[in-house]
This record gives C-alpha cells, structure tokens and sequence, in this order.
C-alpha cells in the first residue's frame, strides 16, 4: 500500500477512535466515498493495536490499578481496584456476546452502507448533545457500580452498528447515569481496552495466514502512526473537556450526517 493511504488510515483511525464521531463509520466511509483500495483486515488490526496502545498508555494509572484488581480478585479480595477491574469484565460481555452474534447470523459486511452510517451518525449524535446537556455533574469513577458497568455494556453493543462510535455511546450512556464529563470520557476509554483487545484476538485469528512480509511491514508502520495520532487526539479532548462540552463533536455528526444521507439517497 502506498504511504500516504497508510498515512491517511492509521491517522483517521488514530483520531476517530477515542472522539465521540465513530473511527468504524470513518474507515468504512474511506474506500466507499473516495474509491480507494479496502485495506483490508491486516492493516484493521494494526490500526487497532496502535490505538490500543495510545489509550493504555494514556490511562496508564488506571490500568495498572484494574490490573492489580485482576489480581486481587483472584486472590479472593474486592477493594477498589477490584470492583474496577470487575466493572471492566461486566462491561465488556455483552459487545463481545453481540459481536459474536453479528458474525454467526448476518456478518458484518450487512452493516456497511452509507445511509446507516448517515442516520447512526446523525441519531446518535443528537443523543449525546440530549444528554450531555441534561446529564448530572456529581459522579466519578469511584462511584461506578457493577450494575451501571452491565447497563454501560449494552449502550457499548450498540456500538457494533457503525456510525454510532464506541466512544460516543459510552459517554452519552455515562452521561445519562450523572457522571461529568470527564469521568465519562474517562470511563468510555477504559471500556475500550478490553473491548478493542477482544476485537483485535478476533480479527487476528481470521488474518494470521495473510500476512507475507510486505503486509506485515504496512502494518507495523500503520501501527506506529495510529498510536500517534490516537495519543495527540486522546490529550486533545482531554484537555477540551476541562472547558467545552460535547457540542463540537455533535455539530461535526450532524453535518457529516447530513453530507452522508443526502450522497445516499441523491
């Protein structure tokens, strides 16, 4: 693959990932609006692998401390780091139960057009303005409960419908249970380790005979660029958070939404 297309992927993927305006409808949308080449399912881990990589880094406190929970659970004891490593664990059953269920009836590719893209854009991203606007302050993710981890799978399964952004849906769910922004955010990428890990053990079982050595070469530096730019994006909203709200992200789905349906049905 050429570098500039490697560029354009791992950088799209890297950004898309972590903001609320879904990196799955983004690379879908690439080969469709623009007629490149698919990149295919090698170069999708990759890319995954190098977010992965961004966001464990990024929260790395939070992850040594679910990691330690993992540990403390096995041993028999819950303090807070294991109910968080716990709450981790809930959320991520049933994206990966719906996922499996996706693949054994009607396969992902049933869910790639553009005009469900253009209305999961649109819809989901005025559910976030509706509940980033109206959602409590008071929560943090000490508060974050077995049961709000289960209710914060399901709204992460809706995920599996492009368009709608994992980390979109996470946050608007977050917000409507009364966690701050930044919690929320905050909760929505730590969802994220564990559910982009599973994604990315499962497409590697289907690729791991398709990789040669020039594949593999794409991949390692697709990699590299999406850790990159998944990093920088990660700091950015972060950083945003501290003094906006979600709308900028919303305005961007609304107009991307309504660029996308007006292509598909024109």
């Amino acid at each position: 693959m050429a570098l500039w297309h490697l560029i354009l992927l791992a950088v799209l993927q890297g950004v898309t990932e972590f903001l609320p305006i879904s990196s799955s409808g983004h690379l879908i949308l690439l080969p469709a609006l623009t007629g490149l080449q698919d990149q295919g399912p090698v170069l999708d881990v990759a890319v995954h692998v190098g977010t992965l990589g961004a966001v464990v880094l990024f929260l790395r406190d939070d992850v040594g401390r679910a990691l330690a929970g993992t540990l403390g659970l096995l041993r028999g004891r819950f303090g807070a780091a294991e109910r968080l490593a716990a709450a981790l664990a809930v959320a991520t059953v049933p994206v990966i139960l719906a996922g499996l269920a996706i693949q054994m009836t009607i396969g992902s590719g049933a869910l790639r057009s553009v005009a469900l893209i253009g209305w999961t854009t649109l819809g989901f991203g005025l559910l976030l303005w509706w509940f980033d606007r109206r959602g409590g302050q008071a929560k943090a993710l000490p508060d974050w409960s077995l049961s709000q981890a289960a209710k914060l799978g399901l709204w992460q399964a809706v995920a599996l419908i492009p368009g709608t952004s994992r980390s979109g849906i996470c946050i608007t769910g977050a917000r409507a249970m009364g966690y701050d922004r930044h919690e929320a955010a905050r909760i929505a990428m730590l969802m994220s380790i564990p559910t982009i890990f599973a994604s990315g053990v499962l497409l590697s079982l289907d690729v791991a005979a398709e990789a040669d050595g020039a594949v593999a070469r794409d991949a390692a530096l697709a990699a590299l660029m999406a850790f990159g730019a998944a990093l920088l994006a990660l700091k950015l909203m972060f950083r945003l958070l501290q003094s906006v709200s979600f709308t900028p992200y919303v305005i961007y789905r609304i107009a991307l939404g309504t660029v996308l349906l007006a292509w598909a049905y024109s």
